[in-house]
């Protein structure tokens, strides 16, 4: 069955769209229906991409910066002009909700101008001399990135991952997520080209699941790839990094999480139930800063669980073609798997589901459990799905282990009228980030994002992305004629 007749133009290398010998279904998971056939790429398309850009690298980065900044600022444009394509297919492709695609779309243009920013920054610094010497560091661009970006939010995500490293000279290749190919690849090829990017500095490549393993290898351990930006689950994560680092590679991994909202006794209830609610169970709770525990004082729980019980209620689960579904499908089957087994394991373990636990097809509704211990796979592993645990603390060292017992540290939130106590709390919180009176899914696209432990290396956005994609060299200026030794 086919729901779509999108129009793909295949994979795009050095500025030119390219077919493949074989396609893969792309399915829209809220009815299972083929929503588009994808170019099926391995090694030698990527290998024929890295090639592209490191030809192109040269001129790109020697172009003036501001002539960068315009590219990226024209994508912007271009983006915000074809914004409603790109909500389409993130509801088709990615079951996403009408109302978070609207907020990608409007989203990524920032990325772009935010990056373009960047290209008016310094990039080096004078530093004294021991010996009279004009010395300056500068940071210049590495060469071939590799963007390798997920499908959970395949437009912020992989703006972010190539919009920084672009600003600063380097060239991209980037494969999207086997789930949200166009969303999150190919129509970012038909931006950048609308754009005027030149050729081989932008290229896409796009593989079914059973291929990724092949095109993923050349995409990191190519010897003309310099540094790989991925964003995506923790395991993944960690084999990249390995490969990565077994080459001597920069990558910038940010990966899962098992997020905390804390909420103190003073809170205002409005404000933590919403917090926990929008936490919880925006796009089904996939994303990786999505609340999965909810840490409450014990003096207010009954309360805070009643009103959040109710407001999240009232979420409407279903197929997100009808705007009226706010929580729509799981993107694929193995992630149905993975959040059923946890509902039904802390369920056999003595939990209790004050809300939801009814899985169908693809959906899972609104999940709400109390009663849940460190035994039970939902207290450990990442869900990245829609089920909150709910979990009564009596002091603020309590809540802090609580949050901490997890190998993950990405985010974290705090709900109360005392920023001193919440500011002291979060910087024991073993989190690379925290939003205090806020929700942990935050986001902009200048600040440095990223997580602690098992939640990544490095971050992404803003001069940290420029960083973490530029070499550092020490350049001097000898003009006093520092003698050497006479023997030499």
């Amino acid at each position: 069955m086919r729901d779509s007749q999108t129009q793909i133009k295949g994979m795009f290398i050095g500025g030119n769209w390219v077919s493949s010998n074989t396609t893969f279904d792309d399915i829209n998971p809220s009815t299972g229906a083929v929503w588009a056939q994808i170019p099926d790429g391995g090694r030698a398309e990527a290998r024929d991409a890295i090639n592209a850009a490191q030809a192109a690298f040269p001129a790109w980065a020697g172009l003036h910066f501001q002539d960068r900044a315009r590219i990226l600022l024209r994508a912007a444009d271009v983006w915000e002009a074809r914004k409603a394509d790109f909500v389409a297919a993130a509801q088709a492709e990615g079951g996403g909700w009408f109302g978070k695609g609207m907020f990608e779309a409007g989203y990524v243009p920032e990325v772009f101008r935010a990056a373009a920013a960047m290209c008016y920054n310094a990039v080096g610094e004078m530093l004294p001399s021991q010996h009279g010497k004009v010395s300056m560091v500068e940071r210049t661009p590495m060469g071939v990135i590799s963007v390798i970006s997920p499908w959970n939010m395949p437009g912020i995500l992989t703006s972010r991952g190539f919009a920084f490293p672009l600003a600063a000279g380097n060239t991209i290749v980037l494969k999207p997520s086997e789930d949200t190919p166009y969303a999150g690849g190919l129509f970012f090829a038909e931006i950048m080209q609308e754009a005027g990017i030149p050729k081989g500095v932008f290229n896409v490549v796009t593989c079914s699941r059973e291929r990724v393993g092949e095109m993923g290898d050349e995409l990191v351990e190519n010897p003309l790839v310099k540094g790989i930006s991925f964003t995506g689950s923790t395991p993944v994560g960690r084999q990249i990094a390995a490969k990565a680092g077994a080459h001597l590679k920069k990558a910038c991994v940010e990966l899962g999480g098992k997020d905390s909202l804390i909420v103190l006794e003073d809170a205002d209830m409005d404000r933590a139930t919403s917090a926990a609610s929008f936490g919880s169970f925006m796009h089904q709770g996939q994303i990786c800063m999505s609340v999965e525990k909810v840490l409450v004082h014990e003096s207010i729980y009954a309360d805070f669980l009643r009103q959040f019980v109710a407001r999240a209620a009232k979420l409407k689960t279903g197929d997100t073609a009808d705007k009226a579904n706010v929580i729509g499908p799981l993107i694929n089957d193995r992630q149905v798997e993975r959040v059923k087994f946890q509902i039904e394991d802390a369920l056999a373990k003595g939990a209790k589901a004050v809300l939801g636990g009814r899985v169908w097809d693809r959906f899972v509704e609104p999940t709400i459990l109390t009663n849940v211990t460190p035994d039970m796979a939902v207290w450990q592993d990442e869900t990245f799905g829609p089920v909150a645990v709910v979990v009564p603390f009596s002091t603020d060292a309590e809540a802090i282990a609580l949050n901490n017992d997890t190998e993950y540290g990405l985010s974290s939130g705090i709900i109360t009228a005392d920023e001193n106590r919440a500011l002291d709390m979060s910087r024991k919180l073993e989190t690379g980030m925290c939003h205090v009176n806020c929700s942990s899914v935050n986001d902009e696209p200048h600040v440095p994002f990223g997580g602690s432990k098992a939640s990544g290396v490095g971050k992404h956005g803003g001069k940290w992305s420029m960083e973490t994609f530029t070499e550092t060299r020490w350049i001097t200026l000898d003009r006093g004629g520092r003698p050497f030794p006479p023997v030499f």
